[in-house]
């Protein structure tokens, strides 16, 4: 038996450890488990070599929790170490980066890389045992040492009489880590960042029902057996070529990602690079809701099968951190901080690379199936039309599959629907006029106005679509977009032909100031215009401009500084040639003349959703009270 000193350059680098991981103290069990692998795949490779004379066989890490003696075990069956080894691996840590580590990582210890990163996977053990042991014999013929130490740099290193290959760590809990001997927690952790681990890992047994054999009699009862309880898939899709998967393989590895998730992804993209750098991982397309924010974090980061995070904000170009999956890459620096990781030159090229991948996959299934693609448009287009805005190497590529809906269910690409209106919506100006609804029934009759020209009307109902038709009608000369209620359909797409007023100029100003007298400041705007006279008489709309600056401060990143907050602004178009007009103006008694333009109102505000809660119901018991 041998004692010691650990090689520290700080007196005691154990309690830094647990003072400055302390917050991520669950990660011991991801770092020793990790090693356990990793001993098993070298043992691998070295018998696959002929450099290791011993039978690999079907090894398998087992996770044991002794309760009564408050203790933890880690086995595995991997390459071993002999009594030398652990001198050299364990007690001679280079730990001279120790103060380099505390002083540059204090303030973001919290990054669960940090350990492997100065090579203190084996240490953070100790940030929950007061006592750790290693029992381990070598694949080679060499007897079997046994290590303990009690969390001090003191170590006692002597003979053992473990006679298979392997390694076991036995950690003596401590006192304020006792939640770590309890099956739930284990379990729960070996599932958070084991699940996908190459090597079998054993936590525990289950009993098992055994078929029942064919001729067996009605009252046969079924055996169980006891079979050990293996918590990992070591084989996960992800690791696997797409030519050996199914849609039904990419479903069931969907459905163990996520258990607890009913609906079925819409469909996947499989990664496969190995140059420039090392990546894999598939990601899927769920069903989408408009909310930006609820989506995010659904992605999963694996380093070799290692589960590492779920923010991987930095890898993944943002746009896509809205869906779901896995990505595996050994090439991504998870020891520097988020800042670093974005000036990161291989993460850059990852994320350039998971943009341009999905986006071929994406024209890729909108030109195998386009009706199929058109089905599932209003699921995934939030995420194409957030990339579409967020990522120019996207939006290059956007144009072959992104699509504008009408309110028609007919479904353009922007080339497709230039095409297809510019003879009809080309106004006076040479520009091409792109009418949208956002909502098809409270802008009804503003849709059915321009069908009746037989205008094109698209409907585009997400919440940033006013930055997307900001950024298209920069990109596209001569192109404008806007919705139809933000003026009357003949000022929408000016034709340069005039309708001629039936009222002269005077009475045209008579009929104004009446109407400003009766309609509410400043909230509506007057506009007498000479429209056909089947045109509705009151019709309210939004100018274009103010509306979307509005929308575009209200959803962020762009429109002007403070419109978000500012009150709603509408004009009132009259009608000059409708009946109405001329009934009005032509009114002698004053409360007939108020009652018809507030009624005129409120049936404008009805078309435009804005008649509501009292208003509503003073119309509503003005309205029976004529029909009486």
């Amino acid at each position: 038996m041998s004692t010691g000193k650990i090689n520290v350059s700080v007196e005691n680098i154990f309690p830094l450890i647990k003072k400055f991981l302390y917050n991520d103290h669950e990660i011991f069990l991801r770092e020793l488990v990790s090693n356990a692998t990793d001993a098993t795949l070298k043992l691998k490779h070295l018998t696959s070599i002929g450099e290791a004379k011993v039978e690999y066989g079907n090894p398998i890490i087992e996770v044991k929790i002794d309760k009564e003696g408050k203790k933890l075990h880690i086995i595995d069956q991997g390459l071993g170490m002999t009594a030398d080894e652990v001198e050299k691996y364990i007690n001679q840590v280079a730990f001279s980066g120790a103060e380099e580590f505390l002083e540059k990582y204090k303030d973001s210890a919290k990054d669960s890389g940090i350990i492997g990163h100065f090579g203190l996977g084996f240490y953070s053990a100790f940030m929950v045992a007061e006592k750790v042991e290693i029992i381990t014999k070598s694949f080679k013929d060499e007897p079997a040492a046994h290590w303990t130490c009690d969390g001090s740099p003191e170590f006692t290193l002597e003979s053992s009489d473990k006679t298979t290959r392997g390694t076991e760590i036995i950690l003596h809990i401590a006192e304020d880590s006792l939640d770590f001997l309890e099956e739930y927690k284990i379990s729960e952790l070996l599932n958070k960042y084991n699940k996908f681990m190459p090597i079998a890992i054993k936590f525990g047994t289950r009993t098992e029902t055994l078929p029942k054999p064919e001729d067996a009699p009605e009252e046969y009862v079924a055996e169980t057996v006891e079979v050990d309880n293996i918590i990992n898939n070591p084989n996960p899709a992800w690791t696997k070529l797409p030519t050996d998967l199914t849609d039904e393989d990419y479903k069931s590895f969907y459905r163990e990602l996520y258990p607890m998730q009913f609906e079925e992804p819409l469909f996947n993209i499989h990664l496969n690079v190995d140059y420039p750098f090392n990546l894999t991982g598939i990601l899927y397309f769920p069903k989408m809701s408009s909310d930006l924010q609820m989506q995010k974090d659904k992605i999963q980061m694996y380093q070799n099968q290692v589960f590492v995070t779920d923010n991987v904000e930095g890898i993944v170009p943002e746009f896509l951190g809205m869906l779901k999956g896995v990505i595996d890459s050994p090439d991504i620096p998870l020891n520097v901080s988020r800042s670093g990781l974005q000036a990161d030159s291989n993460v850059k090229k990852i994320s350039n690379y998971i943009t341009r991948k999905v986006a071929d996959k994406l024209k890729g299934l909108f030109n195998e199936n386009r009706e199929d693609f058109e089905k599932k448009w209003n699921d995934i287009k939030i995420v194409l039309e957030y990339g579409m805005l967020s990522e120019p190497k996207f939006y290059e590529k956007a144009g072959d599959f992104v699509l504008y809906p009408t309110v028609d269910d007919k479904y353009f690409t922007l080339a497709e629907l230039k095409e297809a209106i510019t003879a009809n919506q080309t106004d006076k100006n040479g520009k091409l006029v792109v009418l949208y609804a956002s909502n098809k029934d409270t802008q009804h009759s503003y849709i059915d106005a321009a069908k009746e020209k037989g205008y094109e009307v698209l409907f585009l109902d997400s919440p940033i679509v006013s930055h997307l038709i900001q950024k298209l009608e920069s990109d596209n000369e001569n192109l404008t977009f806007v919705r139809v209620d933000g003026d009357s359909i003949d000022k929408l797409i000016e034709k340069g032909d005039t309708q001629i007023s039936k009222l002269s100029e005077d009475e045209s100003e008579k009929l104004k100031t009446v109407l400003e007298t009766l309609v509410p400041k400043p909230t509506y705007n007057v506009q007498l215009e000479a429209l056909d006279s089947n045109a509705a008489p009151f019709i309210i709309t939004q100018p274009e401009f103010m509306r979307r600056m509005k929308e575009m401060s209200q959803s962020g990143g762009g429109g002007m500084f403070g419109m978000g907050n500012m009150p709603d602004m509408y004009n009132l178009v009259v009608n000059s040639n409708s009946e109405l007009a001329t009934t009005i103006l032509n009114t002698e008694d004053k409360t007939i003349q108020e009652h018809l333009v507030k009624q005129a109102l409120d049936l404008a505000k009805i078309s435009q959703g804005l008649l509501k809660g009292e208003e509503l119901t003073a119309f509503v018991k003005r309205s029976f009270e004529l029909i009486k």
